[in-house]
This record gives C-alpha cells, sequence and structure tokens, in this order.
C-alpha cells in the first residue's frame, strides 16, 4: 500500500469485517452463547426482519455471568438496543472519532435500508493504519519517549 492516507477520505469498505453472527431477538441468550463461541467472535447483532435493533457483545456477556441470569431467557432482554452503527462509506476517521468517544471497540457496518453487513473494529483499523506504515510501526521503540536516569551497565 501506498503511504498517503487520510483518515477523513478512506472509507470503511477497506476495514470492515463480513458475516457477521444474527440472531432473533425472541432467540434465547444460550443460543447468542453458542455461537460467538463456535464461531469465535466477539459480538452478536439482533435483527428483526432483516434490520438491525440490537447488539450482544463479550462485555454483556460477562456481566451476564457475573450476574447468573437465565440463559433461556429471550436476547432482547439483555441486549444493547438501537446500537451506534456506521455504513461502508463512512469515513475511517469517524469510526475513529465515534469508538473513542463511545469506548467501543466493534461498531455494526450497515447498509442503507439497516442491514448489517459486517463490524468495523478496533483490530481492523490498526492493521490498516500498519498497512500504511510498516515501517514506523515495526521500528518503534518500546518507549519511545523514555530517558533513562542512570546509565546502564558495569
Amino acid at each position: 500500500m501506498g503511504s498517503q492516507l487520510s483518515l477523513h477520505t478512506e472509507t470503511l469498505r477497506q476495514v470492515v469485517t463480513s458475516d457477521p453472527i444474527r440472531l432473533d431477538p425472541l432467540a434465547p441468550v444460550r443460543e447468542a452463547f453458542e455461537r460467538m463461541k463456535e464461531q469465535r467472535r466477539g459480538a452478536v447483532l439482533i435483527c428483526r426482519e432483516g434490520k438491525l435493533v440490537g447488539i450482544f457483545t463479550e462485555r454483556d456477556a460477562l456481566a451476564l455471568m457475573a450476574d447468573a441470569v437465565d440463559l433461556s431467557v429471550p436476547i432482547e432482554r439483555v441486549m444493547t438496543p438501537d446500537p451506534v452503527a456506521l455504513s461502508e462509506d463512512d469515513t475511517v476517521g469517524a469510526a475513529i472519532t465515534r469508538m473513542a468517544q463511545g469506548g467501543y471497540r466493534r461498531l455494526p457496518i450497515v447498509d442503507a435500508e439497516g442491514r448489517p453487513v459486517g463490524f468495523v473494529k478496533v483490530g481492523s483499523i490498526l492493521h490498516f493504519l500498519v498497512d500504511h506504515f510498516p515501517a514506523t510501526v515495526y521500528n518503534l521503540p518500546p518507549a519511545p519517549h523514555h530517558a533513562t536516569e542512570a546509565r546502564e551497565g558495569a
């Protein structure tokens, strides 16, 4: 990849992961746990008639396990309703801003009709940046602005 990059013009089409897990709002929480484990995913998108209505993440799962919630309840009772979502035409910069402001590690990507097409994840954005600036990233020292207090050695 080239070294020219603008986070305000590069779209999410380059970083979106496809094939998200989708569940109906009436599906039991247990099914979300099983699908997340089977497919090694950190989130499930909850869809009614194909449109995004909620999200259930590994953070939600941990909170439920801590509270010993019945896993047979419908996922709509424990999901985060109306999650923040982006489109593939949104910019990488917009995704970074939304993620930083909301403390999100992943955001759903939806089409014009509100149907989920994938996720943008922090890791995907990091890989995207590394692809653009490999020499800078790979050559950084562990603590780039570290100043030693005392001499090392004998």
